[in-house]
């Protein structure tokens, strides 16, 4: 009943992916596009999904002793072109402001693309003996990065994010704080809660940061075959250090430059959500980050009171769950609408359940119902919780292993999906070919699937893919 009642809602993904997405988006209530081209107005449902992530990325940061700070908005244009390949890498994007009270800025102002320089220029007064090491900072923002082809979540104009920003005594220090972040912060999110696998690796000299030493990131495949970048964590050497003097007295009392990095994850991992896990009826949203894991519907009037008392249970046990007594509204349309939104159970509880001593329960990942008796429920829907986020994560996973094969040669790289090649077989000249193709080398790790370390250069799998 749950599948015909959804029937012709969303284009099938088979037929017009791109369009299913976009409708996805709309009907499930997430975004819209705002007044300015490549803006975007995010929704409730879509940022209390939002926010969800945000608290789970948060949690983990200050749990490795990152504080959060927050910088301004406005950037002094000179402060870019203080770091030579950081500039060249976002001129294209900048927006700029050289007008404002009615007159024209003496130095123009940058939109905050990304922070590293504003944030440099105060570590460099903040930071002046070994003993003001490590400096670990997190910030929430929004940013600026001018987007010609704008696609709501995955890529706009103003976006939201996290951008942690450290500064430590030696390269090893730097070296670790970038893969732990990779490691013990974006993955434990993206995997067990996202339920989202990714492979993670080293981006190519072409791909990384512009003013890294080097790039980590987490590429995941979605149902279409194609990649999306779901975090990146890079180690930026001495490069920003220099280019703002941030320097301090080791133990020895000599001067020294500081080693600093920066990461991010932003909006763009609610895009990573719906394409990896939805399907033709909407999203389908892993517990672990479901604002709302269950959704009691009352069929009808007579059953509002029973499906109160059953919200409450389900909370005081734990469980965000929320009450529909919207019984004013038909029974399908708000069947279909939570269906849509993505919430992996729905109860369904009216004078016929009542009279008969159970529930009707509904698991967004099957469809299937199933009748539960009333003094089961909660113990049932807990069970059902954990087995459905493995369940989302396992057939994520599963999808990319079936859409990962091997090859020799860039040459023989052709269609969807995950292209493993040695990286001694492709190499510089060999990515560009690639490019022109519409393939990128998303990142390179060992052989057993795990991120090199940042000298490692030869002995390399390169993953390959159209990417968003």
């Amino acid at each position: 009943m749950a599948k015909a009642a959804t029937k012709g809602v969303l284009t099938p993904q088979s037929e017009d992916f791109p369009r299913w997405y976009q409708e996805v988006v709309a009907k499930a209530e997430l975004a819209e596009s705002g007044a300015v081209r490549g803006t975007m107005i995010i929704k409730p449902w879509g940022y209390a999904i939002w926010e969800r992530v945000q608290a789970e990325l948060d949690r983990r940061i200050k749990a490795t002793g990152h504080e959060n700070v927050y910088f301004p908005l406005f950037i002094p244009y000179g402060f870019l072109q203080r770091e030579g390949q950081h500039v060249e890498g976002f001129s294209p994007e900048l927006a700029v402001v050289t007008t404002a009270g009615g007159e024209e800025l003496a130095e123009p102002l940058v939109v905050r693309p990304t922070s590293e320089t504003v944030i440099g220029d105060a570590m460099a007064r903040w930071i002046q003996g070994y003993r003001d090491l490590p400096l670990l900072l997190n910030q929430w923002a929004n940013v600026v990065r001018w987007e010609l082809r704008p696609r709501v979540f995955l890529r706009t104009t103003e976006f939201l994010w996290q951008e942690g920003h450290t500064a430590h005594a030696t390269s090893a220090e730097a070296v670790r704080e970038t893969l732990m972040i990779l490691h013990d912060v974006y993955d434990d999110v993206v995997r067990n809660v996202l339920a989202i696998p990714s492979v993670l690796g080293r981006k190519t000299t072409a791909e990384r940061f512009a003013g890294a030493r080097t790039t980590y990131t987490l590429e995941a495949l979605m149902r279409d075959g194609k990649a999306l970048q779901m975090g990146t964590s890079h180690d930026l050497g001495q490069n920003f250090a220099r280019a703002f003097g941030i320097e301090f007295t080791d133990g020895n009392g000599e001067r020294q430059h500081a080693w600093t990095t920066s990461w991010g994850v932003s909006t763009r991992t609610v895009g990573g959500l719906i394409m990896a896990h939805g399907d033709d009826r909407g999203l389908r949203l892993p517990p672990a980050l479901a604002p709302v894991q269950v959704v009691v519907l009352a069929i009808k009037e007579e059953a509002v009171e029973a499906a109160e008392r059953l919200t409450g249970a389900l909370e005081h046990a734990g469980v965000r769950a929320r009450l529909d007594a919207n019984t004013s509204q038909s029974f399908g349309r708000r069947a279909v609408d939570w269906e849509l939104k993505g919430v992996p159970i729905r109860l369904e509880i009216g004078p016929r359940d009542l009279a008969e001593g159970h529930v009707t329960r509904v698991r967004r990942d099957r469809g299937a119902k199933e009748p539960v008796p009333l003094d089961g429920v909660v113990r049932d829907v807990t069970v059902a919780l954990d087995e459905i986020q493995r369940g989302l994560h396992d057939e994520a996973l599963a999808f990319r292993e079936g859409h990962t094969r091997d090859a020799d040669s860039g040459e023989e790289v052709d269609g969807a999906g995950f292209w493993r090649v040695p990286w001694d077989k492709v190499g510089e000249d060999g990515e560009a070919a690639l490019a022109e193709r519409g393939y990128s080398v998303r990142c390179l790790t060992d052989h057993d699937g795990t991120p090199p370390a940042p000298e490692e250069g030869s002995g390399l799998i390169a993953w390959i893919s159209r990417a968003y």
